[in-house]
């Protein structure tokens, strides 16, 4: 019996309000089952996505509405996640494509779409947050249909239905001028609209396009059925990337349903579903009948732009944290971290404990570490590197699209900062006393940009950026110029010895914080690094004078965020991550050998 299916991917940018319509798609899909008013559901459920207000990992959920299931997929937004992004795609038929009413669609909706419109995905454009004030939803159709033919879209995916509306307040309407009290019209537009997996007929095939893990079940491969049908306890064969095929044999079989999975006996062709007892499966690898093994083309991966070196932490400070620390734990980790996450690249030093880990920008990379903290890892990071590629014989490297939205009397300012990093402004338009920008520029250019930017417009810039190709080497980009400030010996910060050092930099400690000897403890004002003593303290004597008990005032030392951190230090320096605490520091300690290594 083939079931009434429609498989749709959700598509926007980065707090756009995707994941709050899944969660009022999830209610009513809830009150047309039970007329019961569920709470809120929250897809994004991994406290890093809930704090950044961002999307990671793709999640696979269902409703059941007039009789039709409706698989839901959640992509990530940003597209250092593009290798989610590619292989979720696969299992849906159709997408919506979630846009502000605002802001209209955004560099990193572009990169998504491009993805979809390529596999030949159907859109259904919804146009969000329409009770915002000054919103323009007719504008914006206009630029989803600009957006859409630049892409080269077909006739048919052009032709799109839109429909508009509020998530938060929890109505979608055909027009945006008469509120509805539901979102019943997005779920009749994707019934007309979402065409139904086709049927196919014949030996079973299915692609693997991400998995589950469970401690009691083991390895869990998730994908959509091609075509014909899978039983439970059915021997399959599976066909692995490299051409080589094992057999195996499907212990369980799960559809989604809800936010949960439902054991069932058999699953056809059209259906996601996850397959519980296949061994030494990888993503891209097909499921396919034991006699006759036909299978699928494997999923197709951008490659890595940046890479980072990851060590064991050896600072003076190790193992007062975290619960893993040794080198055998952070292997262990990284490579339990491959199975997953695709666009991620592993490679160890054999001789010492350094791994270098390649990815698809700082975020990519700096979520695993943020994940790696919170589950009580310690490690030191390195400066992030682009990865350099020789292409017919030139040194070629990544270059991204850099788009920026910004008031307009500090516009200058930034595109002066970005065209001294070798980038080249390629588009500029002014909207209601804002400017928007555009630039190609290389990857290099856009480590530590955030900041500077940020600090120039007074935190008014909205940055994007994202991978365009690779193009031969731009020359030297000027890096942070100023040195570091380093603490001579370890102890504690006093204030006194910060209220003296004031003038000479600033600072990232507070007093009482413990320091070691190799730390950087602030910036300098100047070229060179400078070491001071920052745990003196003030001496007692029974002489007292006046203007001596002054007390010390000092400014708030300059916090850092992880990305902040890995896009400042310099290449002689080191990031130290442990769960409680995150510090930059020298990768030589001593200063003796620092300056031995300086005259080499």
């Amino acid at each position: 019996m083939q079931q009434n299916i429609r498989n749709i991917a959700i598509i926007a940018h980065v707090d756009h309000g995707k994941t709050t319509i899944v969660d009022k798609m999830l209610l009513a899909g809830h009150l047309f089952r039970d007329n019961q008013t569920s709470g809120e559901l929250i897809l994004d459920n991994n406290d890093l996505e809930r704090e950044r207000g961002i999307t990671i990992l793709s999640k696979n959920v269902s409703i059941t509405y007039n009789g039709t299931k409706i698989n839901i997929i959640d992509t990530p937004g940003h597209s250092d996640f593009g290798g989610e992004v590619e292989r979720v795609l696969n299992m849906a038929d159709g997408c919506l494509l979630l846009v502000d009413a605002f802001e209209g669609p955004m560099p990193q909706t572009r990169f998504v779409l491009q993805k979809a419109i390529e596999i030949g995905l159907k859109p259904i454009v919804v146009i969000n947050k329409v009770d915002k004030p000054n919103c323009r939803p007719d504008e914006v159709q206009e630029m989803v249909f600009d957006l859409m033919y630049s892409l080269d879209a077909t006739e048919d995916q052009l032709n799109f239905p839109t429909v508009y509306g509020s998530a938060k307040q929890g109505w979608i309407s055909d027009d945006w001028k008469k509120p509805t009290d539901n979102i019943t019209p997005l779920l009749d537009a994707i019934i007309e609209n979402i065409p139904a997996p086709k049927c196919l007929e014949g030996t079973p095939q299915m692609l693997i396009t991400s998995l589950d893990y469970s401690s009691y079940q083991g390895r869990i491969a998730v994908g959509r059925i091609h075509r014909g049908e899978l039983r439970e306890g059915m021997d399959v064969s599976l066909s692995k990337r490299d051409g080589t095929i094992t057999k195996s044999r499907i212990k369980e079989l799960h559809v989604f349903e809800g936010l949960g999975r439902v054991k069932v006996k058999s699953a056809s062709s059209g259906d996601i579903c996850a397959l519980i007892g296949i061994d030494g499966f990888e993503i891209g690898d097909s499921i396919c009948d034991l006699q006759n093994p036909e299978p699928l083309k494997p999923i197709a991966i951008d490659e890595p732009t940046m890479s980072m070196v990851f060590t064991i932490n050896d600072s003076p400070f190790f193992g007062k944290d975290g619960k893993y620390v040794t080198s055998r734990h952070i292997n262990d980790r990284l490579l339990k971290e491959l199975d997953k996450n695709l666009a991620l690249r592993v490679s160890k030093n054999e001789t010492s404990d350094v791994w270098t880990v390649s990815g698809r920008g700082v975020l990519h990379i700096s979520v695993l570490i943020e994940t790696m903290r919170r589950e009580g890892y310690e490690l030191q990071i390195g400066q992030p590197q682009v990865i350099v590629k020789e292409i017919d014989g030139q040194k070629c490297e990544p270059i991204e699209e850099l788009t920026v939205n910004l008031p307009e009397d500090v516009a200058s300012r930034v595109i002066d900062m970005v065209s001294r990093r070798k980038g080249e402004m390629t588009m500029m338009e002014s909207k209601n006393e804002r400017m928007h920008l555009e630039f190609k520029m290389p990857s290099r250019g856009i480590i530590g940009l955030r900041t500077n930017v940020l600090t120039a417009t007074a935190g008014e810039a909205v940055m994007a950026h994202r991978f365009l190709c690779y193009e031969p080497w731009k020359g030297d980009i000027d890096r942070r110029n100023n040195g570091s400030i380093i603490a001579m010996e370890s102890g504690t910060a006093f204030a006194y010895a910060l209220d003296k050092l004031q003038d000479r930099g600033r600072f990232f400690v507070n007093p009482q914080d413990e320091v070691y000897a190799g730390q950087v403890v602030g910036e300098h004002c100047k070229e060179g690094d400078l070491v001071v003593n920052v745990t003196k303290s003030k001496k007692l004597t029974n002489m007292r004078a006046s203007g001596s008990d002054a007390k010390a005032v000092l400014p708030p030392p300059i916090e850092f965020s992880l990305e902040e951190a890995l896009e400042y230090i310099k290449e002689d320096e080191y990031v130290e991550i442990t769960p409680k605490a995150m510090r930059m520091r020298k990768i030589i300690l001593d200063e003796n050998e620092r300056k031995r290594n300086q005259r080499k």
